[in-house]
């Protein structure tokens, strides 16, 4: 595999394939003027390790990548077909389809800044060795950091401690005590399964909010500026459900008709067989699920000091894809483009940008 490449893209998930798309369209060639590599054995970005239980009817949605629908790639019938499955095989299609050439089970471990007269970036693969390029897309997401945040006691507790992203299925805590905890779409998502094999107890920091309204664009694209406007000021991206709040759909209306809903605040410490509430009292459990969200996996670009003293990034561009401090690099699902339909746009934005950088850079 040649060694030196223009735009180096990492990741073939949404943002990443959407990125190669459209730096095809621009006239950049697959494997000679731009390389797409991802960690994973196969197509399907994050979306292939998620959880059976979460089928096509019950996922949020499922975003066309550009120029291919992803209805025309499902058979019929296939709403209780799980998002694991069918959207794999639909990046898996779109790959071959606009010939993408991703390079797979190429990890990239760290990337550094060549000081030279050219400025070239080396990134340092496993099993590739280092790659020099001129410019960088990365489209790593968040599903490699999960988040867990730090409570008293937490390694004491003898039960099952789990992150969203081990979740398989609910059958496995039966006859079990479940404390899931967290206020987004995934944590009320898996109580309400969970509670329908065992006992829950909901916790989150703060008071959830529902809507029963539809989600309308204007929702959309205020969460979308609030986060933005974040990034261009350099502060770490916010959560967008304090904006949109969360969907009350069917399911969610029959759980809270059956009680699950009720939400507790948070615990003051983790005790060996349970939790301690601040006014002293004892809640069993056997199993706390931290559905605690995730953090942007950039670690491998710590060497190039993008972060600033309050650990943000501050992001510059017409979508908030550029990093400001160095032009050559633009972050696909960071921010404001973190949401499927988000880095199809920043895709677009960071292909045409960052070529048009390295152009007046010649």
């Amino acid at each position: 595999m040649p060694t030196d490449f223009n735009i180096l893209v990492i990741g073939a998930g949404q943002a990443g394939l959407s990125a190669g798309y459209h730096l095809q369209r621009l006239g950049l060639r697959p494997e000679h003027d731009f390389l797409i590599v991802d960690h994973a054995p196969g197509p399907g970005g994050a979306w292939q390790f998620r959880w059976p239980s979460l089928t096509l009817t019950t996922v949020n949605r499922v975003h066309d990548l550009p120029g291919m629908p992803f209805a025309q790639t499902l058979p019929d019938g296939s709403e209780s077909t799980p998002a694991a499955t069918a959207v794999p095989r639909y990046y898996e299609l779109y790959e071959k389809h606009f010939d993408l050439r991703v390079r797979r089970q190429v990890s990239v471990n760290v990337v550094c800044d060549h000081q030279a007269p050219d400025r070239v970036l080396n990134a340092e693969t496993d099993p590739a060795g280092i790659i020099r390029v001129r410019g960088l897309i990365n489209g790593t997401g968040t599903w490699e950091h999960p988040f867990i945040p730090h409570y008293p006691g937490t390694g004491t507790f003898t039960g099952r401690q789990l992150h969203t992203r081990e979740y398989r299925t609910a059958e496995e805590f039966a006859g079990k005590h479940v404390i899931v905890v967290g206020g987004g779409v995934s944590a009320v998502q898996l109580l309400d399964e969970i509670s329908k094999i065992t006992t829950t107890t909901w916790v989150t920091r703060s008071e959830p909010v529902f809507r029963d309204a539809p989600f309308a664009q204007e929702d959309g694209r205020r969460a979308v500026a609030m986060v933005e406007d974040r990034v261009r000021r350099g502060l770490p991206p916010g959560s967008v459900i304090s904006v949109t709040g969360l969907p009350l759909d069917e399911r969610l209306r029959a759980a809270r008709a059956r009680g699950v809903l009720r939400r507790h605040p948070m615990f003051e410490r983790i005790e060996p067989d349970g939790i301690r509430w601040p006014d002293g009292s004892f809640q069993r459990a056997d199993v706390i699920l931290w559905a605690t969200g995730f953090r942007s996996a950039l670690d491998h670009l710590a060497p190039l000091r993008l972060r600033g003293p309050g650990g943000g990034i501050t992001m510059t561009g017409r979508l908030a894809t550029q990093v400001a401090a160095d032009p050559r690099i633009h972050l696909i699902g960071y921010g404001p483009s973190a949401s499927t339909i988000g880095a199809n746009r920043a895709g677009r934005a960071a292909a045409t940008e960052l070529t048009t950088y390295l152009d007046s850079r010649t």
